[in-house]
């Protein structure tokens, strides 16, 4: 049976592993958090910096039931394929590329696995990152040259995502100007002017409205860290199920975050091709509207 334990100051989550398991080994704590067995407000996660608000409740032990998380085995949607670019759908809740803490299954081993024959193991490198919990398009390269070629204008390439925000914008479309900075120690983006800060732009517009929530269309110039859901969270809109940047989902363990890389547009670096990859948002995406 999992153990419960009540957050009383904000921090990361293996640090406050470490402090409340006194009598564990890190070495234990940091197999039962790889191991998927460590979950935040009924939520499993094993990243390790995971930030903990004061009252969330941290539970150790925890069994996840079949169907909670990304079988293994599935295979990949792949949307565009060459011998220089391969695009994917990455459905939401896994990671696009492994990290020292977590590197058991992401979208780029999977692929590769999915793409390998044999002992002809196939090598692909990513272009660009979607969160664990964004969906969406996807793309990688199978050389290192060919990233850094399409890398070399990313920020001329069209980027286009859906997110389903809290409440509704005063304006229906606008344009949100403003630097980031990444705190390391918390792991998120800090808005507003800053010697260390970048610039960043996104222009959003309005697509649909409930009660209490809409859908709006984001499309990008820069492709920072976090960038849109930092940028929404500054606009007073933070997107649906962000915990780090917005509120906690309204219904326990039942919602996704409501962001979605939709749609891609990039000049091939060898074919000097327009290629234009797009996906539309599944259906738990949209059921967010059901507020």
């Amino acid at each position: 049976m999992a153990q419960q334990y009540k957050v009383k100051e904000r921090g990361q989550l293996l640090e406050f592993l470490f402090l409340t398991l006194k009598d564990w080994s890190k070495k234990k704590v940091k197999q039962r958090l790889q191991g998927s067995s460590v979950a935040v407000n009924g939520k499993v996660t094993t990243q390790h910096n995971f930030i903990l608000n004061v009252d969330d409740v941290v539970e150790v032990g925890v069994v996840q039931k079949s169907g909670s998380s990304i079988s293994v085995s599935q295979k990949l949607e792949i949307v565009y394929q060459d011998r220089d670019l391969i695009a994917i759908n990455k459905p939401a809740g896994l990671l696009s590329v492994g990290t020292t803490h977590e590197n058991k299954q992401h979208a780029l081993s999977m692929l590769r696995q999915q793409l390998s024959r044999g002992k002809n193991s196939v090598k692909l490198w990513p272009v660009h990152r979607l969160d664990r919990d964004t969906s969406g398009i996807l793309l990688f390269a199978t050389s290192k040259e060919m990233r850094e070629a399409v890398m070399e204008n990313w920020g001329k390439f069209e980027k286009v995502y859906l997110a389903i925000v809290e409440g509704t914008p005063k304006e229906n479309s606008g344009t949100i100007n403003q630097p980031l900075r990444l705190d390391e120690k918390e792991y998120r983006m800090h808005v507003g002017e800053h010697p260390h800060a970048k610039s960043a732009i996104t222009h959003y517009k309005v697509k649909e409205s409930s009660t209490h929530r809409s859908l709006i269309e984001v499309r990008i110039e820069t492709g920072r860290q976090h960038q849109i859901r930092a940028h929404l969270a500054w606009l007073g809109h933070s997107v649906i199920a962000d915990e780090r940047y917005g509120k906690k989902p309204s219904h326990k363990n039942s919602e996704r975050m409501g962001l979605h890389s939709m749609q891609l547009s990039i000049v091939h670096p060898k074919t000097k091709k327009l290629l234009n990859f797009e996906v539309d948002a599944p259906r738990d995406f949209y059921e967010l509207m059901r507020d």
